[in-house]
């Protein structure tokens, strides 16, 4: 296995000047389709950059000069072998989810062009790059259309404090926890503010926290759990006299589904409910039910027996 690195360059920050420096001294540059562990493997496809192709390539590898001040734990790829004009190997390099760079300091580097650099490679056979950003393309947009499917979907009054709470995480996980945090205290108090009635503010929040139990990627998102929070923050004998009240909708009786199978509810109140919001949540389960929620009905959640 190659250790990933740069001789004499494990301390400090991340410039391209520092990396130009280690490809002015280059005799070739070898670019394998894999980790530092698969570098030697005949079967990865790899190309072999001389001359030339070094300066190229030294334009395409330029970074934001600093790093990221963090070192992603995965090994890589692909992997950046240079070696000097007598074969000795110089540095270990690895591009990180196709837009960063890592082993040139002490810690990773965004590429100031990742986009430019996949296609160059690809132009070289190095395809995997090209098609992992257009999956992680096709994934984001999904994620996207996701949230703003849960922003349209916000009660009366709210949408706009939704928006705040689903903003995507950025880079500065610190910064944005902060803003979340905030959004989410927003939110909390203004949903009372629009709802006063306790009964219609649950039946609200129910129908809102239903949209996640809908989504084809399925599970909760940071925003879905915003109003699963504030779900369980209420009296729990409220919410039952809520869904009492008059016969739930549909999407009300979703996002009970997904409130009374939480590890939160389960845990203070277990799995059993009462009639007939017991009876009346497994038939619309039964009836209509998403996958994730008849494998929980079949291993007893909401009160039914166990099928498994």
């Amino acid at each position: 296995m190659i250790s990933r690195g740069t001789t004499g360059m494990a301390e400090g920050a991340p410039t391209t000047a520092r990396l130009r420096d280690v490809l002015q001294r280059a005799g070739r540059v070898v670019i394998v389709e894999g980790s530092p562990a698969d570098a030697g493997s005949a079967e990865r496809a790899r190309t072999v950059v001389t001359g030339a192709g070094i300066d190229d390539l030294a334009r395409l590898l330029a970074i934001v000069d600093g790093g990221t001040g963090d070192r992603c734990r995965c090994l890589g790829w692909p992997t950046i072998l240079v070696y000097d004009v007598s074969g000795e190997l110089l540095a270990c390099w690895t591009l990180h989810h196709q837009t960063g760079l890592s082993g040139i300091g002490d810690c990773d580097a965004d590429l100031r062009d990742g986009p430019a650099l996949t296609a160059w490679l690809a132009e070289r056979g190095l395809t995997r790059s090209r098609e992992v950003q257009s999956a992680l393309a096709d994934q984001e947009a999904e994620e996207e259309r996701r949230r703003l499917r849960w922003v349209q979907a916000a009660p009366a009054g709210l949408r706009d404090a939704a928006e705040a709470v689903s903003l995507p995480p950025r880079r500065d996980q610190q910064t944005w926890s902060g803003r979340l945090r905030d959004a989410k205290d927003r939110l909390a108090a203004l949903v009372p503010h629009r709802y006063p009635d306790g009964i219609e503010r649950i039946r609200v929040l129910l129908a809102w926290a239903g949209t996640a139990s809908r989504e084809p990627t399925g599970g909760l998102k940071w925003y879905d759990s915003a109003i699963q929070q504030q779900l369980l923050g209420e009296d729990p004998d409220l919410i039952l006299a809520a869904l009492a009240a008059r016969p739930p909708d549909p999407a009300q009786l979703d996002g009970a589904a997904e409130l009374f199978s939480s590890l939160e509810w389960t845990g203070a109140h277990g799995m059993q409910l009462p009639e007939p919001l017991r009876s009346t949540l497994i038939r619309h389960i039964q009836a209509d039910g998403t996958d994730a929620m008849r494998f929980r009905l079949r291993h007893g959640y909401y009160g039914a027996e166990r099928s498994v």
